[in-house]
């Protein structure tokens, strides 16, 4: 590649924020280079969203055989192979990375496999192979992502504490599973480990599981998951973790024994050895401080995802990458997105999908609120499917209608949630909702119930 070159954007990772961003930019005719110094794809699709989904899946299906019989299916003489799991989602994970590399030769968009470090404002050295090479860059778009954080008293002990992707390469299942953190990572490892037999504990500092989410789902979720066998240490700070025999955490002053530890309390950005002092960039708590469009202090660099902070969710990356690059070529310097109307999914079984405030948000705002709330356990489908555990819950604000927030706990509940990202999209209220025809019989009919409930209008409870 000419070092004389100069691209009109330079994207440094091909995460769900990067590759999207990337191919946004070309559709715009812009000349786009991607700088990525591992698998196309990032994390997520590599070792993150896509590879985890594939493994609960597995779960949930030999979930469904071990229930067979309850939906009047001989279920003699199965077994699961963790291996053949393990290679199923690798597969899926390989066949997107690989369509990513298609987009990319279909809209011309350049690719260097190395890594990255700003010289200039407009000058990337990108490390290849022990040989450097030096790129020009009007605009610089930072995606590069997050990875898992680890606390001090657990440096140097990563031969036996499992991060997310040791938990996705498992040679053997093991039989005792320690988790230190409930938020969605640490629930859907728990939830995927506990299907196939092995005893999980979870660890949460805080007073409940899922702390981000409302109150209600979060008691929900616990007492179904704890009924499955997972066993729930809250308020709860895991002081050591050490390995004789067998691994021992001592949390308040207790020890317990496990086979493996995952450690699963969060992510911080990947800023380190960016070349970040060479701009005028600003780092707080190792995420990139950005303003709307993912605009930073420099003037031509952005950044977009996990490593700008919260939420940390692939959707709202690639969204930030679509609204940044429109940004960058004046197409779209108004919309911007609303941390409000950005769905959030835990894929455990059951499944958790929320977006907007929670009911103690709401009245942390003094906001006058009407909440509507309907049980599975009353709709047909759920029923049918066997799987009547949960809720929808929705709120409302009293003066408007306005949609405040919806929170579910259920069977793929994570399909469900975008009828809500669109209602709260477009404004809707109370009434759209309550005239909208829902199909019969399905999931989405707890929706109509729900606020229904919420004025005390509802049908079937």
């Amino acid at each position: 590649m000419s070092n004389n070159k100069v691209f009109d954007i330079v994207v440094i990772g091909s995460g769900p924020g990067g590759y999207v961003a990337a191919i946004r930019a070309a559709q715009l005719k812009q000349k786009v280079l991607v700088i990525e110094k591992s698998e196309l794809g990032g994390i997520c699709l590599n070792w993150g969203c896509i590879p985890t989904k594939a493994l609960l899946r597995s779960s949930e299906i030999l979930t469904y055989f071990r229930k067979a019989n309850d939906y009047g299916v001989n279920n003699k003489n199965f077994s699961f192979s963790i291996e053949n799991m393990v290679n199923r989602s690798r597969q899926i994970s390989k066949k997107l990375s690989s369509g990513i590399e298609y987009l990319f030769k279909k809209h011309s968009i350049q690719v260097l496999k190395g890594e990255a470090s700003i010289k200039t404002p407009n000058t990337i050295k990108v490390r290849m192979n022990n040989k450097d090479e030096l790129i020009n860059a009007k605009n610089i778009i930072i995606a590069t992502g997050a990875k898992p954080k680890i606390p001090s008293f657990l440096n140097g002990k990563e031969d036996y504490i499992w991060n997310y992707k040791n938990a996705m390469l498992p040679k053997q299942l093991p039989k005792r599973l320690g988790i230190i953190g409930s938020g969605a990572i640490g629930i859907e490892f728990a939830s995927f480990y506990n299907d196939l037999g092995s005893e999980v504990s979870v660890f949460e500092m805080q007073d409940r599981i899922c702390p981000n989410e409302d109150h209600d789902i979060s008691v929900t979720l616990e007492k179904i998951l704890t009924k499955k066998g997972i066993k729930f240490f809250k308020d709860s700070t895991v002081e050591d973790v050490t390995k004789r025999k067998n691994i021992q955490l001592i949390s308040n002053n207790k020890a317990f024994l496990f086979d493996k530890v995952l450690i699963a309390i969060g992510v911080e950005g990947n800023t380190v050895n960016l070349g970040l002092e060479n701009t005028l960039v600003k780092v707080k708590n190792k995420q990139i401080i950005t303003y709307d469009f993912g605009v930073t202090d420099e003037k031509n660099i952005y950044a977009i995802g996990d490593v700008a902070g919260l939420p940390w969710l692939a959707h709202k990356a690639s969204h930030e990458g679509i609204k940044c690059v429109e940004y960058i070529t004046k197409l779209n310097t108004n919309s911007k997105i609303s941390s409000q109307i950005i769905p959030s999914c835990i894929y455990s079984n059951p499944q958790v999908a929320s977006i907007g405030m929670t009911e103690h948000k709401a009245k942390s705002l003094n906001k006058e609120i009407k909440v509507g709330k309907f049980p599975l356990s009353a709709n047909g489908k759920a029923l049918a499917l066997g799987e009547s555990e949960g809720f929808i819950k929705t709120l409302f604000d009293v003066k408007t209608g306005e949609i405040l927030g919806a929170h579910m706990i259920g069977p793929e509940v994570t399909e469900l949630i975008n009828t809500f990202s669109l209602a709260m999209k477009l404004e809707a209220t109370e009434a759209d909702i309550m005239s909208t025809v829902f199909p019969h019989p399905t999931l989405s009919e707890a929706i109509h119930e729900s606020t229904l409930d919420a004025y005390n209008e509802a049908i079937h409870i």
